[in-house]
């Protein structure tokens, strides 16, 4: 099957604040889910969520990989390193507990990272797969970091939108030059969609 590397919409397009709607056809899940991978590989992601490609859908990928030391051969490629993978469709955390305190980053926001992100160190999350089947998995420490983080882009909600309102904004001053730098970009992106898409009409 062909697949192709979606461009990643980054912050400031206005899809990232959007909550996504509940997916009810599956018929091209498994192959956006797909396309979702290869963009997630070709990012060095280890997650991806649909609003993160354009799609104001509850649909996010992810990726547990072995440890770089564990590679087989130097310079093995990120999805030779896969050891697991989920696509998850309308995922619901039915249970959390525990604290852990991570540090996150985000393919919509390239370079900036927070050290002090809270998450539950616990979580039970009830999805479909790509095929619409019904699953529950649990997860705990740094995959459950990831769960809670694409899951959150369903809602609208960046990782920094979850730290304590002082270090917020610490970090939206400190970060204020590439965030609106993202934002132009954002933008300029969206203007060649519009572009594109007249051009289209013609």
């Amino acid at each position: 099957m062909f697949t192709m590397i979606y461009p990643i919409r980054l912050y400031g397009d206005p899809v990232l604040r959007k909550p996504a709607s509940a997916v009810k056809d599956f018929s091209q899940v498994p192959r956006v889910a797909e396309n979702m991978f290869e963009t997630m590989f070709e990012a060095h992601g280890v997650g991806l969520a649909a609003p993160q490609v354009g799609r104001s859908e509850r649909l996010f990928v992810f990726a547990e990989y072995v440890d770089a030391e564990e590679e087989e051969g130097e310079g093995a490629s990120l999805k030779a390193r896969v050891k697991n993978q989920w696509v998850m469709v309308n995922p619901v955390i039915t249970y959390r507990a525990g604290e852990q305190i991570s540090t996150e980053g985000c393919l919509s926001i390239p370079g900036l990272y927070s050290d002090d992100v809270p998450r539950d160190l616990q979580i039970r999350v009830e999805y479909q797969d790509e095929r619409g089947q019904g699953k529950t998995q649990e997860f705990e420490g740094y995959l459950a970091v990831v769960v809670q983080h694409e899951l959150d882009h369903l809602e609208g909600i960046l990782f920094f939108d979850r730290l304590p309102k002082d270090l917020k904004a610490d970090f939206l001053e400190e970060h204020r030059k590439e965030l609106a730098d993202l934002q132009r970009r954002a933008k300029a992106f969206l203007r060649e969609l519009k572009a594109e898409g007249r051009r289209g009409e013609e």
